[in-house]
């Protein structure tokens, strides 16, 4: 094969990985898990993205799932979608997910790929869209609702998910080597 061919080849390739996991993300977003606080597997969905496909296709993937709801594709929880969800209280994890993967891929970048690396990069992450989508939980709160303390919003939309994000980050890391052998990614 030329170069032009091959390089062509791994730009397709690169293409469908980055579809093939907005498309994963999406599907994870659907499966709920009922509990008194209801879990998706969304995160679960971001961490096997970036962990498998590296930061930069990975982040990719997170901004093609991002830019499909904005549209009104429903493949935001409860099959949703659109403008409306980002703008709504919980639209700021939804953004959120694009700053897990970034913080995955700078960690990537400067640590490697060790395992981990990998785990940090996801806590990290993780805190990151913590810290974004309930600082924007309080303002449109307090915009449509009325004044809330961090404290009422940490124990509403963070407390709940540190264990079940942590148990997704033990689970995209044990399928991530089998599931980059499967697809044949480093």
């Amino acid at each position: 094969m030329t170069a032009v061919t091959t390089q062509s080849t791994t730009k397709t390739r690169d293409m469908v990985y980055i579809a093939m996991f907005a498309v994963l993300i999406s599907i994870c977003s659907w499966i709920s898990i009922p509990s008194a606080v209801p879990f998706t597997m969304q995160t679960f969905g971001i961490f096997l993205a970036v962990a498998v496909l590296g930061g930069k296709r990975g982040s990719l993937a997170v901004l093609v799932y991002l830019l499909l709801g904005l549209v009104g594709v429903p493949v935001f929880a409860g099959f949703s979608g659109g403008v409306g969800c980002l703008a709504g209280t919980t639209g700021g994890y939804i953004v959120g997910f694009q700053l897990t993967a970034l913080v995955m891929w700078a960690m990537e970048a400067m640590l490697g790929e060790k395992t981990f690396v990998l785990f940090a990069s996801m806590v990290l992450g993780t805190a990151a869209c913590y810290a974004f989508g309930t600082a924007w939980f309080m303002y449109v709160y307090a915009r449509t609702t009325g004044a809330i303390g961090i404290g009422t919003a940490l124990g509403w939309c963070v407390i709940p998910y540190i264990i079940p994000d942590l148990l997704k980050a033990a689970l995209a890391l044990a399928l991530r080597g089998r599931l980059c052998r499967a697809i044949r990614i480093g």
